[in-house]
């Protein structure tokens, strides 16, 4: 079902939650809000029901009904990937020689069965409950795609002429499957996205109890390694044990990885964020986040931070243990057992080092560790005073008083591909949310209705201060 219908009081209450400096004008309201519940509805899942072609498509017809040249909008289909479709559109600039802005957002989005969720909401409708939208990518991240499409046709209809040309790039795959979308134009389109820099998902907003925290500006993010464990063995009868067994080595090699920390390692970017986090939060924690930033060697300091996982994740490699399997039949004993070990890689640490200690860490239980050996590159952008700085001075005039914290990802985004091939690229929203209420890729999957216009006007303001128009 199309999402393009609105109800006079549900809008009402939606603008009048946001406030008057941090608001769209009311139309622009309206619009990003017909384009979220459409996209919300098209289902962009990986499966065989999910189409993500559909909603490059929808996009499509939005930007050229708003009168986006057809030369300037592209709908661009892997040719083994009918359903895997992205959307690639051009606002001109003024031929000034800067190079392009790019707004990259995915619309696939994780699986979400309708029973999973509660019995009155379903992933696939785009649906208003008590200050919140509902349904499955309202966070992640079809909230991004939305806003840029939107902000878009805003700016055309105000007339604004920017000083570079803007992309915008929404894409197949980043949550997984065989087609992704930045990969696919990085390959076969370079041209169509090239940039200066990007902007994309993975910073944002944290808010607690109601009190804006933070808006934080991803720079860099971890690289994703997943290892083989493996132990063999002869194997035999069950009801002849012996001390050697598959299971039981490949226990110990796992205990090991469990017990094992890998060395901290600090660069420009957690140095930043530690330094800055340790001055939002004060108090125990922030004296020892001090007191790592000082001396990295510092184990008092660095067991205490290590404690709160953000912290830990962000202080070293980490590697846990995600997939088990292990023998044979249940009377007999096992001749295999393996374990998928999944690390997330700091960007300047070399997953052979990695590899070389797990490997380590296995040999004594004779187990052995297994990986694709392919050293890969995430270098993280850098703290550009331009950018940074029209990031804070936006934060500042919309959200008196809200640092701005530059972070590196534990998790992952499309962004690694674009810093690999050479775009920086910046996780930056102004979306903000409950830092004790995540719903991304879980149930009942929702975005407070304030925030999502917050972020739609921090992103226009921004784009036009980086294009030329200023700062208001």
């Amino acid at each position: 079902m199309r999402g393009s219908f609105f109800v006079v009081a549900v809008l009402a209450l939606s603008a009048g939650s946001v406030s008057a400096q941090a608001a769209p004008p009311q139309e622009y309201m309206d619009l990003a809000r017909s384009i979220f519940a459409e996209l919300i509805e098209i289902n962009t899942v990986n499966s065989e029901v999910g189409n993500n072609t559909t909603a490059a498509r929808a996009m499509e017809r939005r930007l050229l009904e708003a009168g986006f040249p057809r030369e300037d909008v592209h709908v661009l289909i892997p040719s083994d990937a009918p359903t895997k479709g992205n959307l690639v559109a051009r606002y001109r600039g003024n031929d000034t020689g800067l190079d392009p802005i790019l707004l990259l957002a995915h619309i696939d989005v994780v699986e979400a069965l309708p029973g999973d969720w509660s019995s009155d909401l379903n992933p696939f409708e785009f649906l208003e409950r008590e200050g919140f939208y509902y349904g499955r990518g309202v966070t992640d991240d079809k909230d991004e795609a939305a806003i840029h499409v939107a902000n878009f046709i805003r700016w055309r209809q105000e007339g604004f002429v920017p000083n570079r040309d803007i992309i915008i790039a929404l894409t197949a795959d980043e949550e997984g499957g065989p087609r992704n979308g930045v990969r696919y134009l990085l390959a076969e389109h370079r041209d169509l996205i090239d940039a200066a820099f990007a902007f994309n998902e993975g910073g944002g907003g944290m808010e607690k109890d109601g009190r804006k925290i933070s808006n934080n500006v991803q720079l860099s993010e971890k690289k994703f390694y997943s290892f083989r464990f493996e132990a063999t063995n002869p194997g035999g009868h069950s009801s002849l044990p012996v001390r050697k067994n598959a299971i039981y080595d490949l226990s110990a090699a796992l205990l090991a990885v469990a017990d094992y920390d890998m060395p901290v390692m600090l660069n420009d970017v957690t140095n930043a964020f530690f330094s800055q986090t340790a001055e939002i939060i004060g108090g125990e924690m922030g004296d020892a986040l001090k007191r790592v930033l000082a001396n990295p060697a510092d184990m008092e300091a660095v067991e205490f931070a290590s404690q709160e996982p953000a912290y830990n994740a962000r202080l070293r490699t980490t590697c846990v243990a995600t997939l088990l399997d292990g023998g044979h039949a249940g009377n007999a004993l096992p001749q295999t057992a393996t374990a998928t070990v999944n690390c997330r890689v700091l960007p300047d640490h070399l997953a052979s080092d990695v590899a070389r200690r797990l490997e380590a860490l296995a040999a004594p239980h004779d187990v052995t560790v297994g990986w694709n050996g392919r050293e890969r590159d995430s270098p993280a952008s850098a703290l550009d005073p331009d950018i940074m700085g029209a990031i804070e001075m936006i934060t500042e005039q919309m959200w008196p008083g809200v640092r701005v914290v530059p972070v590196m990802l534990t998790g992952a985004t499309d962004g690694s591909a674009l810093r690999s091939a050479g775009i920086p690229t910046y996780g930056v929203s102004g979306l903000f949310g409950d830092m004790d209420d995540v719903r991304a890729h879980g149930q009942d999957e929702r975005i407070r209705i304030e925030h999502f216009y917050e972020g739609q006007e921090f992103l226009y303001r921004l784009v036009k201060a980086l294009s030329g128009g200023g700062i208001a």
